[in-house]
């Protein structure tokens, strides 16, 4: 059995990625990153101080915190800017992405620098989180890249790669970086945050409507772990240039 993708994918492909380095000015690592038909703007911002809660605790280092933002046209309908608050969703995936970010670096080496990542969502069709995660740990790298060349921060700073990409199962057919359409019919969808040591950062899945055995999440996961390869090819390619 055969499922039918967008571009004519095969179930171990990614969609067409391109990764847009310096696309805005003004921060200190910018990205654009569009995975098919999802568009995210990543950029990095470096500020010579660290929160409150650290000086309190007089921890050591740097720090790193996220910000994700679904931009009112990304959508096909339009989404309302949040005013009065953040949405559930755009917690948990702020979160995330931080997670995703400090597990890139030794923050203790970070030497009184906060980085806050801005991922805006541009354009929305499926898999917008792990876009996120994948564009803005080259926008981190971009930003911090310049301080380590002249000297203010260790090479040390930067430990592994982070990359990140969504599985999922349609018909019992495992299929690699799901688009919206797919997403929202997928008996089990994960997304897989990883660094280039082969380890786990994060797993976030969950079965709709029908439980998942022992072999399909392991062919899941090996199917995330080939995609993120790819991305971390594409990843050094982009911080050659």
């Amino acid at each position: 059995m055969t499922v039918s993708r967008s571009e004519g994918r095969a179930a171990n492909e990614l969609r067409t990625i391109t990764i847009t380095p310096d696309y805005v000015s003004y921060p200190e690592g910018s990205v654009l990153i569009a995975s098919g038909n999802t568009r995210v703007l990543c950029n990095v911002s470096l500020d010579s101080d660290v929160p409150r809660w650290m000086k309190q605790q007089n921890k050591r280092g740097g720090w790193i915190t996220a910000e994700y933002s679904l931009l009112p046209r990304s959508t096909r309908q339009r989404t309302a800017r949040e005013t009065n608050g953040l949405r559930g969703r755009t917690q948990e995936i702020r979160r995330m992405i931080g997670r995703s970010l400090r597990a890139a670096l030794n923050l203790e080496l970070l030497s009184g620098y906060t980085c806050i990542a801005d991922c805006d969502v541009l354009q929305a069709d499926g898999g917008t989180r792990t876009a996120a995660v994948t564009g803005a740990y080259l926008s981190l790298v971009k930003a911090l890249q310049p301080l380590i060349e002249e000297g203010a921060l260790p090479q040390g700073v930067l430990k592994t790669q982070v990359a990140a990409v969504s599985v999922g199962m349609i018909e019992g057919i495992p299929l690699l970086d799901l688009d919206y359409a797919e997403d929202s019919t997928a008996d089990v969808d994960l997304n897989v945050v990883m660094n280039d040591r082969g380890e786990y950062i994060e797993v976030q899945g969950t079965a709709e409507g029908q439980t998942i055995t022992r072999s399909q999440l392991d062919a899941l996961l090996d199917l995330a772990t080939e995609g993120i390869e790819k991305l971390f090819n594409m990843q050094r390619d982009v911080l050659k240039r």
